[in-house]
């Protein structure tokens, strides 16, 4: 109840609507109909009631009986445990009991069974053992010689039977509905989070490394060819630009580019390394969201060439059928064997586009080639009509700022 009003407090003063309407439901919501059984309680105490000894311990039992019950009713596991229904079948015997033993205001417990029984029982089984209840308290009724009251004694216990367990039912499915969707919006959140992490290890991983590569040989080459230098800044400030309105896409979740952009991306930076890039391409052409995975692939295994293979050449090949496509990236550098575990099919950079890839019904490959040097293949199918939820942030469009 205090962590309940605290909810309620914290919404009103965010200017938001309380979401709950009331306190969860628990069992002191049944509570209030044990006030049926006061006139059976009168008796007891003004002595009008025979053997009031044996009175008092009977309404002692029902009232215990029936709390246990119905505390026990709004926690599935527990209402559907054995000792809730044999707490339910000893209150169904002490309440044919009493009322079969005293009569009068007695009768009134039977609708609060039917209450109880109404709280506990669900699913297909809930008519027939409504009827059942009724039934019994209609012939226990009539036994006792109460007249016309077995009428009313019947009708009242299955109505409250039926409504309290289509009110409770109710109650239990908008309490499911509300667990379902704060756990589908959890999960949202964290594939969102999961995927501008990924997102942005890939952008800024890729962009910071041509920075530095480009950065490196404007260096090398201001001493000897100031153009050529100023050439490679004015490089690295297309690269800048594009990194920022990358990111700004990232955020936002949107971003367009193709395969062809980032090729010419990678043929930039490898060139600005020192390696020799090769880059074929055949296939028919491929669906923009293939394409986008492609490009992811092609980035990073460019990136980790870039850092730390110190190859000499890089071939990109490209290769498709009428069903799949293949993209092979291979190096001859000999840091293949020396480089960091995050650039590793398991790591964060290719562990990311693994899951991506598999998602989308492909798969990644990468590790050190029999002949040495390092080598990442990717494959996918050419049908891209199911990867559009895994690249909802495809790869950018200005060759060299990849």
């Amino acid at each position: 109840m205090r962590r309940f009003r605290a909810g309620q407090k914290a919404a009103r003063k965010g200017g938001e609507a309380p979401e709950h309407p009331g306190p969860p439901s628990s069992g002191f919501t049944l509570l209030p109909w044990l006030l049926m059984g006061l006139g059976a309680f009168s008796n007891v105490f003004q002595g009008k009631t025979a053997n009031p000894w044996i009175g008092g311990l009977g309404l002692l039992t029902f009232n215990s009986l029936y709390i246990y019950v119905t505390f026990r009713a709004f926690d599935k596991c527990r209402r559907e445990a054995r000792s809730t229904r044999v707490a339910l079948l000893l209150l169904g015997v002490v309440t044919c009991a009493l009322a079969i033993g005293y009569g009068g205001s007695w009768l009134l417990f039977f609708p609060l069974l039917g209450l109880a029984t109404g709280a506990i029982v669900r699913g297909p089984w809930l008519g027939k053992t409504g009827m059942g209840v009724a039934a019994l308290a209609g012939a226990v009724t009539a036994v006792r010689g109460d007249g016309g009251d077995w009428v009313t004694i019947t009708y009242g216990t299955f109505l409250s039977t039926m409504v309290t367990a289509a009110i409770l039912s109710l109650a239990e499915a908008v309490r499911d509905l509300r667990a379902a969707r704060e756990e589908l919006a959890r999960r949202a959140v964290e594939q969102e989070r999961l995927r501008f992490s990924r997102d942005l290890h890939d952008l800024l991983g890729h962009t910071l490394s041509v920075i530095v590569v480009k950065s490196q040989a404007a260096r090398r080459l201001a001493p000897r060819d100031l153009e050529a230098a100023l050439a490679q800044v004015t490089d690295i400030e297309s690269v800048g630009r594009q990194a920022l309105t990358e990111i700004r896409e990232a955020v936002t979740g949107y971003r367009e580019g193709s395969l062809a952009a980032e090729l010419d991306g990678a043929r930039s930076a490898l060139t600005a390394a020192g390696i020799e890039p090769r880059v074929r391409r055949s296939g028919p052409p491929l669906a923009p969201q293939t394409e986008a995975l492609l490009g992811w692939v092609v980035r990073e295994a460019v990136t980790n060439a870039v850092r730390h293979s110190g190859a000499a050449h890089c071939e990109i090949t490209i290769e498709g059928t009428s069903e799949r496509v293949r993209l092979k990236v291979v190096d001859d550098g000999e840091g293949a064997f020396s480089r960091p575990a995050s650039e590793g099919a398991g790591g964060t950079g290719l562990k990311g586009l693994t899951e991506r890839l598999a998602a989308a019904g492909g798969s990644l490959r990468a590790g050190p080639s029999p002949r040495g040097g390092f080598t990442v293949t990717a494959e996918l199918p050419v049908d891209g009509a199911d990867l559009a939820q895994e690249t909802r942030v495809p790869l950018s469009t200005a060759p060299g700022g990849t």
